[in-house]
């Protein structure tokens, strides 16, 4: 059944919105793929907090034309299924490369990573990536080994001279004690 223009119009302007506000957004072609494993394609994208759409490939085409994005027409051939990102760049990817691992079916075509046209070699380099909770977690700890070493190199000093006057302290109760038994 045809869409009616106010639906079309509709898609066309949720599909702007969607350009113009998404992390990342990875175009694939779903054909083979079963009404059940699409639905577990979209529960585990819904999972990773990525939404994933089936859209009529010339509102694409409109939609990218209106938001100034050029580069995405080779893409938009045959069926296409989008999978938007918004928080994490390589959720998308990440996801749609997990699942193509198990259903070769799903191919992914290319994609954008901001505004930024990318080939499917570029999607899938971006799906290696490690997520964003690791990378914060890896630049937090790239930030703090120098600070603990520097405290550690101010610290040593302290330690030095402790250590010196341990030594003397002995050594002086040492002779303190051979004076008292008259050696």
């Amino acid at each position: 059944m045809a869409k009616t223009r106010a639906a079309k119009e509709e898609s066309l302007a949720m599909i702007e919105s969607r350009l113009g506000h998404a992390s990342s957004m990875v175009l694939a072609d779903y054909r083979g793929l079963d009404v059940a494993k699409v639905t577990e394609l979209r529960r585990r994208l819904r999972a990773a907090g990525v939404e994933y759409r089936v859209c009529k490939n010339t509102l694409l085409q409109r939609a990218a034309k209106t938001a100034g994005i050029a580069g995405l027409d080779p893409w938009l051939e045959g069926p296409t299924a989008v999978a938007w990102s918004d928080a994490d760049p390589t959720a998308g990817p990440r996801e749609l490369a997990a699942f193509g691992r198990d259903n070769p079916e799903l191919q992914v075509k290319g994609g954008l990573l901001g505004r930024q046209v990318i080939d499917a070699a570029r999607v899938k380099a971006l799906a290696e990536l490690p997520s964003r909770e690791v990378l914060l977690a890896r630049t937090a700890g790239a930030f703090a080994a120098p600070m603990t070493s520097f405290a550690s190199l101010l610290a040593a000093p302290l330690r030095g001279l402790a250590g010196a006057l341990e030594a003397l302290r002995k050594t002086r109760s040492e002779q303190g004690e051979a004076v008292a038994s008259g050696d």
